[in-house]
């Protein structure tokens, strides 16, 4: 397991930042820049810190699939810790097995630092060796398109 890191300024409050990123508001705003990832992520579940959520998205053939996740902590408009322990397979819930094993329990974290009305998001995130390239050519297009939607 490696851990990446990665950091966007973005001209607008950690409040706005914050609701924009996790689709407080609309849901809209989290679909759009999780785009970058799955053209059709979305989560199901609450943010709440001890929520069971879901991060889900459609396969080509339409059937639904994600990750099995709970919101370690949050802190509104300062940290989210995301710990994931399974996947989702159409609607059934997979918690452990080999490929389960590679990454359970890994974390996805956010930080929300606002300076000047600028504000500085970190993410840290565990993941599996086979996933680097795509995280690290994905993340920067995410962050690009959340740093859009925040500044409108």
């Amino acid at each position: 397991m490696k851990k990446l890191q990665f950091k966007k300024d973005i001209n607008a409050s950690a409040e706005k930042v914050y609701n924009t990123m996790l689709g407080i508001d609309t849901i809209e705003t989290y679909e759009q820049w999780t785009a970058e990832f799955n053209p059709t992520s979305t989560y199901e579940g609450s943010w709440e810190k001890g929520s069971k959520i879901y991060f889900v998205g459609t396969d080509e053939n339409g059937k639904k699939g994600g990750m099995v996740s709970e919101i370690a902590d949050n802190i509104p408009f300062q940290f989210v810790s995301i710990r994931h322990y399974g996947m989702l397979d159409g609607e059934n819930e997979i918690t452990e097995g080999p490929e389960i094993e590679k990454w359970a329990g890994s974390l996805e974290n956010y930080s929300f630092h606002e300076q000047n009305g600028v504000t500085t998001v970190t993410v840290e995130c565990d993941t599996a060796e086979e996933y680097l390239d795509y995280f690290n050519s994905t993340w920067d297009k995410a962050l690009n398109k959340l740093k859009e939607l925040s500044e409108k």
